[in-house]
């Protein structure tokens, strides 16, 4: 709830304390500006809560500290956190970001699912490993269409910080991985409803995920790649 009050150089130095926090805290999460949007961060820096919501905790995924800060390590055998939210919900347009390293274990992870309550319409953030390296697919199930994206001819090493995106404009459902377009699509896809979201493995509990989380974001517009979150600078590159 915000403090109302009468004096308005008052009010105005507030909200500009408050733009220069976020902006800061935005900064070290290694977010782009995009305040102007209906934006929702997801910072995995504790499991008892994530972007300000009680998890539902299984297994023991832990909180490690890693060369771009904090972030929530899962063991690809049992670990998994969730939420009573979905983030996109209602959302016509909408970019899902995450930054993420995936760290070997099973062919087939699903570690991030947003679930719309009652129904099958669904967005996941999944991988394939393939050896030592891995490659994304980016899928959206919705009452008037579903794409799947995978491109397994991009594939990755493991073991290395990665930004990932799905994004949807109103006509185009494309993905990418560090600002780079791995897949596209067109095709109708309705918004979804409210509902929950698991991270770790898909809802339901199938298909865990090895490797870490370090932030997610929602934002409820399509944006360029310019805009996307970057993975900071401390993570060493890829190999």
């Amino acid at each position: 709830m915000h403090r109302t009050t009468s004096s308005a150089s008052g009010t105005v130095l507030r909200a500009g304390v408050a733009a220069l926090v976020l902006c800061a805290v935005g900064s070290a999460a290694g977010v782009q500006d995009v305040s102007n949007d209906d934006a929702d961060v997801w910072t995995f820096d504790r499991t008892d809560r994530i972007g300000g919501h009680p998890t539902t905790v299984l297994g023991a995924p832990r909180v490690v500290d890693t060369p771009i800060g904090k972030a929530v390590e899962f063991d690809g055998v049992d670990d998994a956190l969730f939420v009573d939210v979905h983030p996109l919900a209602g959302a016509e347009t909408f970019t899902w970001e995450a930054i993420f390293r995936p760290d070997g274990g099973n062919r087939e992870q699903r570690w991030f699912h947003l679930q719309e309550a009652g129904s099958d319409n669904r967005m996941l953030f999944e991988i394939r490993v393939v050896g030592d390296r891995w490659f994304l697919d980016s899928y959206n199930f919705s009452t008037t269409g579903e794409a799947t994206l995978m491109n397994r001819n991009s594939l990755h090493p493991l073991g290395a910080w990665y930004h990932v995106a799905a994004v949807y404009d109103g006509k185009v459902f494309s993905n990418f991985v560090n600002g780079v377009r791995d897949g596209a699509r067109e095709i109708e896809l309705a918004p979804q409803g409210p509902g929950r979201s698991s991270m770790g493995v898909r809802i339901n509990l199938v298909d865990y995920f090895k490797g870490a989380i370090h932030s997610s974001r929602f934002t409820r517009r399509a944006l360029s790649p310019a805009e996307f979150m970057k993975v900071p600078a401390a993570a060493p590159p890829p190999r």
